[in-house]
C-alpha cells in the first residue's frame, strides 16, 4: 500500500480522493490549512497543517511519502490564477529537493486545454464567462510548466468537460490530450469516478511525465 500526502483534502475532488485511497487501504496524510475542518476519520489517516505554496512545507510533508497528490483549487478565477501555477512550482521545488528520495507527484488539472472533436480546445468555445476562462488558463499555465519538468515524476490528470458529485461506478475511459466524449458529444465524469482514476494512477503509474484525462 502507498503512503500518500494529499493537499486539498477538504475539497470536492480532494475529499473523494481521500475516501477512495483510504477505502483501498492506503496510508494518507491529509494536508490542510485548518485541521478542524476535516471531519474524516480513519486508522490510516493522519491530518497535518501545511502550505502548498511553500516549497519548504511541501518538502517536509513529502519526506517519506510514495506519492504527493495535489487537489488544491482557487475558488474563483483570480483565486485560481494566484494558486494553481504557483502551487505547481512550489510542489515541484519541494519534491525535487528530496533528490533520490523524491515521491511521485500527481496533480488535479483542468479540461480547458483538451482538444475537442472539431480540433479546437475546450477554452476556444464561444460564450465562456471570463471567470471560467481564467480557471481554465490557470490550469493550462500549470500544465505548460509541468511539461518543462524532467527531474520529477509528475502526472497531471484533467477531468472531463463536466465534473460534479455523483455515483461511483468504478469505470471510466481515458485519453491523453483529447476530451473524452460520449456518443452524444457530451463529456462528463463524476467526482467519485475521477477519484477512482486518480487512485488507479497512484497504484499503476501509467502516465508518468504526462497529462491524461478521463470521462464516462
Amino acid at each position: 500500500m502507498a503512503k500518500i500526502a494529499l493537499f486539498g483534502a477538504n475539497g470536492t475532488i480532494g475529499s473523494r480522493v481521500l475516501r477512495e485511497a483510504l477505502n483501498r487501504g492506503h496510508q494518507v496524510t491529509a494536508v490542510v490549512r485548518d485541521p478542524k475542518k476535516l471531519t474524516e476519520t480513519h486508522e490510516n489517516l493522519t491530518v497535518v497543517t501545511g502550505d502548498v505554496l511553500d516549497p519548504k512545507s511541501v518538502e517536509a510533508i513529502a519526506e517519506g511519502q510514495d506519492v504527493v497528490v495535489s487537489a488544491v483549487g482557487g475558488g474563483d478565477g483570480p483565486g485560481h490564477i494566484a494558486t494553481i501555477k504557483p502551487a505547481a512550482e512550489s510542489l515541484v521545488a519541494g519534491v525535487r529537493a528530496l533528490g533520490e528520495r523524491a515521491p511521485r507527484l500527481i496533480t488535479v488539472g483542468g479540461a480547458g486545454s483538451l482538444r475537442t472533436p472539431d480540433g479546437k480546445q475546450v477554452w476556444d468555445a464561444e460564450g465562456l464567462p471570463e471567470f471560467l476562462l481564467q480557471i481554465m488558463h490557470a490550469h493550462g499555465d500549470a500544465l505548460d510548466f509541468y511539461r518543462t519538468v524532467t527531474d520529477v515524476r509528475w502526472t497531471n490528470l484533467s477531468p472531463a468537460g463536466l465534473i460534479e458529485p455523483g455515483e461511483r461506478t468504478g469505470t471510466y475511459r481515458t485519453a491523453l490530450d483529447d476530451l473524452v466524449v460520449d456518443g452524444n458529444g457530451k463529456s462528463r465524469i463524476s467526482a467519485e469516478d475521477y477519484a477512482v482514476a486518480l487512485v488507479d494512477e497512484i497504484e499503476e503509474a501509467n502516465h508518468i511525465g504526462e497529462r491524461f484525462t478521463v470521462g464516462d
